[in-house]
């Protein structure tokens, strides 16, 4: 049973105009000053790119490198980000009834983590200037630092509705399926209804927001691409083992 696809989520490379997917560049576009003496304009690019880039991988969590944190508006808590908050709210010791995910598209507020000034959900600090993220996308107030591979490998899928990684130009949405599919897959992969909709049937995780690698497997049906190495490890590919991964993927 051989997997056909990875799939990223957040959480592929393009080139978008629209201010709510952006990048640093895409926001600050260089401009000519006619007044400017030689060499001024110059020394005010290089201050402005410095003010923006303080802090830059100094901030944030074990789940993104950003400049800011957001308070979540289901609770009204400050965290780095839904992740951070996403764990916290749904430990094993806070009860089941207070138990709840943040609605990451309803965030309205977010703090700059140089100067600590509350604002409206934007790239760049009001107060000190600061990028708060090379890469930020308005819709899933989705800010992220980390943009050493490509910072033009995120990207905002509208049928999905969140950001995903790999390149635009790599994947497309399937309706049926719901989710961002290899393009290798395009014209030869099995759909499934809601086939990203719904948990790992190993561990339990949500795919479909999952940041981990999932596996899209030749009969439709996704499970995360860790998952079913070490189901592998426990269950070799005698009959057997390959009886019980099915059972496990027929439950899905």
């Amino acid at each position: 049973m051989g997997e056909v696809a990875v799939l990223h989520s957040e959480p592929l490379h393009f080139e978008c105009n629209d201010t709510k997917h952006m990048i640093e560049e895409d926001a600050y576009p260089p401009k000519s000053n006619p007044e400017s003496f030689p060499g001024e304009e110059s020394s005010q690019s290089i201050n402005k790119n410095d003010l923006q880039d303080k802090g830059y991988m100094e901030y944030g969590c074990q789940h993104y490198r950003r400049r800011c944190r957001i308070r979540a508006p289901c609770c009204n808590e400050i965290f780095d980000c839904r992740h951070c908050h996403n764990e916290a709210k749904n430990d094993i010791n806070v009860d089941y009834k207070h138990r709840h995910d943040m609605p990451r598209h309803q965030v309205k507020k977010v703090i700059c983590s140089l100067c600590g000034t509350e604002q409206e959900v934007q790239q760049n600090c009001i107060n000190c200037g600061v990028c708060m993220g090379k890469y930020f996308c308005e819709t899933c107030k989705l800010y992220d630092d980390d943009v050493s591979i490509n910072p033009l490998n995120k990207y905002h899928c509208n049928g999905c509705g969140i950001c995903r990684t790999g390149g635009h130009e790599n994947f497309f949405h399937c309706n049926k399926c719901g989710c961002c599919y290899s393009t290798l897959l395009k014209n030869s992969h099995s759909c499934v209804e809601g086939a990203m909709h719904h948990d790992c049937p190993v561990c339990f995780e949500y795919l479909f927001e999952s940041r981990n690698d999932v596996i899209v497997m030749p009969c439709g049906h996704t499970i995360h691409k860790s998952c079913l190495n070490e189901m592998r490890e426990h269950f070799p590919f005698s009959l057997q083992g390959k009886r019980i991964i099915g059972r496990v993927l027929g439950k899905i």
